[in-house]
């Protein structure tokens, strides 16, 4: 089991993440940690692997946690055996069988005589047999790195193991193996990842804000669907107060014109009646400040409905603020845009696929690319693109423009500030009023503007880059995404989904998300590992 009581953290900043934060999972439970990027996902999991200590709280686990990280390449420098904390047993399980019978290795091996066996067969099961225990890390890819702690598992035998970002980097056959295992295993889990396919494994899901932790208990599509009955009820108290402060603020002019007349009447009445002067300023001013304090009781109710109202507001999502906004008339459906014939590509005398490629591109459909690691997908991307052209066959390309848009939005200058970013991409003259709205469209507020590229998230960068696609003066014929969600949350990939299914134009996808494929609409795939 695990408990976290009243926890705090604080990054080394001082600025604050979470505070009293209340969290339990039972043994054998497979929970999904969900929340939006920066919320502090991966930090919860840090501190229950004991990797980050709290400011305050208290945290208990029943056994020690296996933690499988986000590969960033930080593990670059160890060895595969280093990586996996195994390197000592197995040098002194040698050094035993070697002769050396002295104490430290007997104390080091702890009398697990299987640990190399282990490492072979974990190592086996998640097709990584080829590789070396003393192998280093960085000759590895991320797939390779992502299938190495997830060997561990098996290795080290946890009752708790702790997932962040696991299907990260992993082609279809790693997927499946990840999704088998998490089906079949009888281990507590507590993942953190974007895969909605995985998540939909999971029998709970724990959503992390900046109001706590929320239980849902039901997989992904369970939490989704209370998610939306959640916004349905949200989107009809929003409507409901912007009625009542519609209504509150007729009433509050009404009164004011209402009284308005009576005190001009009254005066009417004092100044015929021949009242003096003295009596008629005592008047007046009594008027005054009933007047005065009638405004006051409606101005208060106003700007209470309104905070209540704003509050509201905040709530919303933002997936349905954003559009793409193309000119869409220029996209005809069913125009040859590419006809590769015969096609394929090597490097030194080995060709890349065993069999020649043949296909046409036509405006409006929606691909997917798919392949193992290595299959050679980036290369047919560059051959669309015409940044190389193939060995044997031919390629005949009518479009005007296509994007490429990778995981690491390459697009984006780092250089540049936000509106300097999204200036680049002003081919139609847009005046900066236009451009700033825009920017405000996609959640780039006055505060951002200013900001560095280099310092947006990936979220921030996707919404930047759609941002510059739609002030570019001309919709592309084709874009190209290569693994768009690598790097974006839920909310971010919702994103993503609802600009993408508004363009008419012909999309590329590599993806190993096939719940992505699923929501855009992929229609047909080229499948190189068959070619």
């Amino acid at each position: 089991m695990v408990l976290l009581q009243d926890l705090t953290y604080s990054h080394p900043n001082k600025d604050l993440l979470f505070s009293d934060l209340n969290l339990t999972v039972s043994k054998n439970a497979k929970v999904a940690l969900v929340g939006n990027n920066g919320i502090g996902k991966s930090t919860l999991l840090k501190i229950i692997a004991g990797v980050l200590q709290p400011a305050n709280g208290v945290v208990k686990v029943d056994s020690p946690p296996y933690y499988v990280p986000q590969i960033f390449g930080q593990f670059n420098d160890l060895s595969i055996a280093q990586a996996l904390g195994v390197e000592q047993k197995l040098l002194a399980l040698h050094n035993i069988l070697n002769g050396d019978v002295s104490e430290n290795n007997f104390t080091a091996l702890a009398d697990d005589w299987t640990i190399e066996e282990r490492c072979n067969e974990a190592l086996s099961y998640w097709k990584l047999s080829e590789l070396d225990l003393t192998q280093k890390m960085g000759t590895l890819s991320g797939g390779q790195k992502t299938k190495v702690f997830l060997a561990g598992i098996s290795i080290h035998q946890p009752e708790l193991v702790l997932l962040d970002e696991p299907s990260n980097h992993l082609d279809v056959e790693a997927r499946q193996l990840l999704y088998d295992f998490i089906a079949t295993s009888t281990l507590t889990l507590i993942v953190v990842s974007h895969d909605r396919k995985l998540l939909n494994l999971l029998n709970a899901v724990y959503e992390l804000s900046k109001t706590g932790i929320t239980v849902y208990g039901g997989n992904y599509d369970f939490y989704a669907e209370q998610k939306q009955i959640e916004l349905d009820a949200l989107d009809q108290d929003v409507r409901s107060k912007e009625k009542a402060l519609r209504k509150a603020k007729e009433i509050e002019r009404e009164t004011a014109e209402r009284q308005q007349k009576l005190d001009a009447r009254g005066k009417k009445k004092q100044e015929k009646a021949g009242l003096p002067t003295i009596m008629m300023n005592t008047l007046r001013n009594s008027a005054e400040k009933s007047t005065s304090k009638l405004k006051g009781v409606h101005a208060g109710k106003v700007s209470s409905i309104s905070q209540e109202l704003n509050g509201l507001r905040k709530e919303l999502p933002d997936k349905d603020k954003m559009k793409f906004g193309f000119d869409n008339s220029t996209l005809h459906t069913g125009k040859i845009l590419l006809n590769a014939t015969s096609i394929n590509f090597g490097y030194g005398q080995q060709m890349l696929w065993p069999h020649v490629l043949n296909f046409l591109l036509t405006s409006g459909e929606r691909i997917a690319i798919k392949g193992s690691n290595g299959s050679g997908k980036t290369t047919l991307i560059r051959i669309v693109l015409g940044s190389i052209e193939p060995q044997t066959g031919t390629v005949y390309r009518a479009y005007n423009r296509a994007v490429y848009i990778d995981q690491d939005y390459s697009l984006i200058n780092n250089q540049l500030k936000v509106y300097e970013q999204v200036q680049q991409f002003n081919s139609s003259g847009l005046q900066e009023h236009e451009i700033k709205s825009r920017l405000n469209r996609f959640l780039f507020s006055k505060d951002a503007w200013d900001k560095s590229c280099a310092s947006l998230s990936g979220g921030e960068k996707m919404r930047l880059m759609l941002c510059c696609l739609t002030i570019s003066n001309q919709p592309p014929d084709i874009i190209i995404l290569d693994e768009p969600t690598n790097n974006l949350d839920i909310q971010n990939i919702e994103i993503l989904t609802a600009a993408i299914n508004e363009y008419r134009g012909t999309l590329i996808v590599v993806s190993h998300d096939e719940y992505f494929l699923e929501e855009i609409d992929v229609k047909r795939v080229i499948e190189l590992n068959d070619a």
